[in-house]
């Protein structure tokens, strides 16, 4: 068995509201390792954003430990931490967060050059990662000219700027329709075969939590069912 690249040991959230507890998650324990792709599934007010805040260190946990590679995350200081979501995590979102004064290539290099790469590496390295993604007729397209799917695909694109270990997709297909949805994830299925790279992706559609190699349930900050697929789709 491969090493774990996540690790979560019992954490818990809790949020302060005036004087009232309000738990979002409770003793959620999980590992996983690259080559796989994991659906988190849960209806709204279940923990998923919170979960998915900590899992990128967007946020940390009021108790429990956070594991990448072995390494604790919430030991990490402010500017650490910014490190580490540059380099080691990737994020897709369902509303995109393209910027739309900028071509599909540039809003791909953009973590590369905010990283302090090369102008011209970046940009050939941002095609590169277009033509795998389907768009290389689209590099130089900004993103009112591109269809929902295409600037979806180039989220992607940009999520894979900086080689991250772990591509964290927060309901990707939420925007697009069916057609468009199914192309997004067989994506990031094919992402999560890269050597030491996983994919985990939040989802309310079960047909897009059919291509995964393991679902999860969450429901009320806790961990419903964890279920590993027989083979990979």
């Amino acid at each position: 068995m491969n090493a774990p690249l996540l690790e979560l040991r019992s954490i818990h959230k809790t949020y302060q509201l005036g004087t009232q507890e309000i738990p979002a998650l409770t003793d959620v324990t999980l590992i996983v390792t690259a080559g796989e792709m994991v659906t988190i599934e849960a209806p709204s007010g279940s923990g998923k954003t919170s979960l998915l805040n900590i899992v990128g260190a967007l946020d940390r946990p009021t108790s429990g430990e956070v594991l990448f590679q072995g390494r604790p995350v919430q030991r990490l200081r402010d500017k650490e931490q910014a490190l580490f979501r540059r380099r080691s995590i990737g994020f897709v979102f369902q509303a995109f967060n393209l910027i739309p004064t900028l071509s599909a290539w540039e809003n791909v290099a953009v973590p590369r050059l905010l990283d302090g790469g090369s102008y011209a590496q970046a940009r050939t390295d941002a095609v590169a990662l277009l033509e795998r993604v389907g768009l290389a007729a689209r590099v130089a397209h900004r993103p009112a000219e591109l269809s929902g799917g295409q600037i979806q695909r180039v989220a992607v694109a940009r999520a894979l700027s900086m080689d991250p270990p772990l591509v964290i997709a927060d309901e990707p297909t939420g925007n697009l329709d069916s057609h468009s949805g199914r192309d997004v994830v067989a994506l990031l299925r094919e992402i999560a075969t890269d050597p030491g790279r996983a994919v985990i992706m939040a989802t309310h559609d079960p047909r897009a939590a059919q291509a995964a190699t393991r679902r999860i349930s969450l429901l009320d900050g806790q961990i419903q069912q964890d279920e590993v697929a027989e083979t990979r789709p």
